[in-house]
């Protein structure tokens, strides 16, 4: 019998300095095989370049069939770097209205200048047009096709109209085109609800061979202003992101893989390209919404923080019931309606160059090694340099100048120096009596504490970084180990202190936070800074591309969003069958899709996100299933406490629920309470959900809206802002279905009978409900 032909994903994670590959099984999502090849910044091409050569050298060098790919995406900072860099398209908008309205409108689709970068301002070109209602009335022959190619209806018009009714757009577009402007944004007032107006002048403008976008394809809720300035960010850095996802589909499709290409999203998943040409401004921070896509899908975190260390920055984020959290972007310290994840970025990573004046380490960073192009001396190397990028190691900073051994830092020196012109005079380096140079890091002390776990991708040259350590200790007065200690514990405070806001801002228990670290640095910092912090950690597997990892295992995503008022069951139930149609389009197999939906009172905003993907996969595999005694086992060591007093409280088909009592004292011991933690794992033993006090109520399908609602009436909170139901959380099959966000328990319980309406009643499944005020 002839075997199976292999399935593997492929993910693409574009750095500043390297553009990284990892090949991933596709059915036991174990890495097969990975590469690294310089990014590419000056070629015509820009970036694509550097991705179609990864392309080509991951089929080729690590032996993969086009037909074995079913899956291929990658992560791109192009987005975000065009922004911060100020290297935009020139924009124009054009603001729709009449009347009363329009005399707002001209006012709230003006955008003032915004300062992308030190000296470097968007200011798109504004003009206002009163020219409203354009499909009220037969369209004219001469833009009848236009009409047609933006899928309209002359039929559904009523009466006559001349051709002088669409030249005032026509004109306007011409004249601003004439400016140089590259890129039309149509905005009106209450576009969200009658499209028509906005695609049909961004019909005509593509007609005069523009790029084109309208402010209801960037977002779907209220509020002009916010709304046009995403649309008109989006549009600066539609042009440059179309090229380079068009470039780079061509590649894929002449390489023979049939698997469409995906491209990362800001919130963590991915998209197609046809999306990137409509919404290119979801990738903004796709680097750090793969390293967390990576902790989600290979790591399997349920609930921690992330800490994806680098060479120059570290980024933290959290997880939460194995979702990240999100907020509102904003983009020269102005507001837009684009999610993305909730990413602290720190100027502290592995390559850090310390600060010393007068004897005393006065800091370390915000600048790197790499940028004062110097290796690190944890890295002076006891062989050759490499010679080709595939047989680097590391990042650029173990790129070193060819040594014998530690001795080369035999009668070293401290000297001081700028890594750019704007820096300050105190970072330091050792340079050697050859005059070679070599940077003094966090990476570098971390290996002289001997705090680097074995095997470590940071791990170095011990005798090396201690001999290049030797003039700072001398100039400090101190040990080489505690002038290490020093910069680390600076170093790592820097992190723990984001640590502690995040833990409080997002209310987590400290007994249950784990530290997961990921990147290249992240052995650097990670494991003092758990220490210092006093949490549990762990650095994932195959840490220093779990970027890439993210890339190749995320899912496709998509969020829809609409104002209502008092939103009915109905409503709610709309809005999540938008959602679900969004993610087929983008990609997703109808049989993968999971919807989760929020509702927000106070904002009068019903947010649905959808997630799926565009492969079936099988399972983890016989081996990695566990019995319900392995799962207990699991929930015990997450819990804290013996087996024997875990006790299996529900099951589905896929998961499992476990509680444990506890007893806490309060007010000095003089009091107590009883609180029933709970963790819920996979048939895998991994835990899926954590709650340090809830109930669980098991049920079947037939008797699941009775005892949701018995669940909801127990736990709901009456307090001086109302009613406040409890968190919960439906088990059914293997899916976790949150059903927190919703305002009442009609819809709570319409929303949770969509969800099991096609079961058989006889089915199990169980509600995971914890009170608000706990």
């Amino acid at each position: 019998m002839a075997q199976d032909k292999r399935k593997v994903r492929v993910g693409i994670d574009v750095g500043g300095t390297f553009t990284d590959v990892a090949v991933v099984d596709h059915e036991t999502r174990e890495v097969v095989a990975q590469l690294k090849v310089p990014t590419t910044h000056d070629a015509a091409e820009g970036v694509a370049r550097g991705i179609i050569e990864a392309i080509e050298r991951a089929l080729a060098e690590l032996n993969i069939a086009p037909d074995e790919v079913i899956f291929i995406a990658h992560s791109t900072t192009q987005a975000t770097n065009a922004l911060l860099e100020g290297d935009v398209a020139r924009v124009g908008i054009i603001g729709l209205g009449r009347g009363l309205e329009g005399l707002k409108a001209r006012l709230d689709t003006k955008i003032p200048p915004i300062e992308l970068a030190p000296g470097r301002w968007f200011a798109p070109e504004h003009r206002f047009s009163g020219f409203a209602d354009i499909l009220s009335a037969n369209t004219p022959d001469d833009v009848s096709a236009i009409a047609k190619d933006s899928g309209f209806n002359e039929t559904d018009s009523s009466s006559a109209r001349s051709r002088q009714d669409v030249c005032e757009p026509r004109e306007i577009i011409a004249g601003l085109r004439a400016q140089g402007v590259e890129v039309i944004v149509v905005s009106e007032a209450f576009g969200v609800d009658r499209q028509d107006n906005e695609r049909f002048v961004a019909a005509l403008a593509r007609e005069q061979g523009l790029f084109a976008t309208a402010g209801h394809e960037v977002s779907t809720l209220y509020g002009l202003r916010a709304r046009t300035r995403t649309a008109a960010l989006n549009a600066a850095i539609l042009p440059k992101m179309v090229q380079t996802a068009t470039m780079t589909d061509a590649c894929v499709k002449q390489s023979g893989i049939t698997a469409p290409l995906m491209i990362m999203r800001s919130d963590g998943g991915v998209m197609s390209v046809e999306e990137v040409h409509r919404r290119p401004i979801m990738t903004m921070l796709s680097g750090p919404a793969a390293g967390i896509a990576g902790a989600l899908m290979h790591e399997r975190v349920s609930d921690g923080i992330f800490i994806e260390v680098g060479g120059t920055s570290a980024d933290i984020s959290v997880i939460r019931d194995g979702q990240p959290q999100t907020k509102a972007a904003r983009v020269g310290g102005h507001r837009t309606f684009l999610n993305t994840l909730d990413v602290r970025t720190l100027a502290i990573a592995g390559g850090s160059m310390v600060r010393e004046k007068g004897g005393k380490i006065v800091d370390v960073g915000p600048r790197s090694a790499h940028i004062a192009g110097l290796p690190y001396s944890a890295f002076a190397p006891t062989t050759k340099k490499p010679s080709q990028p595939s047989d680097l190691a590391g990042w650029e900073g173990r790129l070193a100048p060819a040594v014998a051994d530690e001795n080369v830092f035999a009668g070293a020196k401290l000297v001081h120096l700028q890594p750019t012109p704007r820096d300050a005079d105190d970072y330091i380096a050792v340079e050697c009596v050859d005059g070679t140079r070599f940077a003094l890091t966090p990476t570098c002390a971390a290996n002289i504490l001997g705090v680097m776990p074995e095997g470590a991708f940071a791990r170095g040259n011990v005798a090396a970084a201690r001999a290049a350590f030797a003039p700072l200790a001398q100039a400090l007065g101190v040990t080489v180990e505690e002038a290490a200690r020093q910069i680390l514990d600076l170093s790592c405070r820097k992190v723990a202190k984001q640590i502690e806001q995040l833990i409080v801002e997002y209310k987590l228990e400290r007994a249950t936070v784990e530290l997961v670290g990921g990147g290249g640095g992240a052995a650097s910092l990670v494991p003092f800074t758990g220490k210092l912090a006093g949490l549990k950690w762990r650095l994932a597997r195959k840490a220093e591309v779990i970027s890439t990892i993210g890339v190749a295992l995320a899912m496709v995503r998509d969020v829809v969003e609409r104002n209502i008022v008092d939103p009915t069951p109905e409503d709610i139930l709309q809005v999540r069958q938008e959602a679900a149609e969004a993610v087929c389009k983008i990609g997703a197999l109808p049989e993968t899709v999971e919807v989760q939906v929020e509702v927000d009172t106070r904002r009068n905003l019903v947010r649905a996100t959808a997630f799926g993907t565009t492969e079936l996969k099988r399972g983890d595999g016989a081996n990695s299933v566990l019995d319900a005694e392995g799962c207990r086992r699991a929930a015990a060591n997450s819990l804290q406490a013996a087996p024997e007093l875990v006790t299996l409280a529900a099951q589905t088909s896929g998961l499992y629920a476990f509680t444990s009592e506890r007893t806490e004292k309060a007010l000095f011991g003089l009091s107590s309470k009883k609180r029933r933690a709970v963790r819920v794992t996979d048939t895998t033993g991994v835990v899926r959900l954590q709650r340090g006090h809830a109930e669980v109520q098991a049920a079947t399908v037939a008797d699941a809206a009775r005892e949701l609602e018995r669940v909801i009436n127990s736990l709901t909170d009456f307090g001086d802002a109302g009613r406040a139901l409890p968190d919960i959380h439906l088990l059914v099959g293997g899916r976790i279905v949150n059903l927190s966000g919703l305002a009442d328990a009609e819809q709570a319980i319409a929303l949770a009978q969509t969800e099991i309406e096609n079961l058989p009643p006889d089915e199990l499944l169980a509600f995971i409900a914890a009170p608000k005020n706990v």
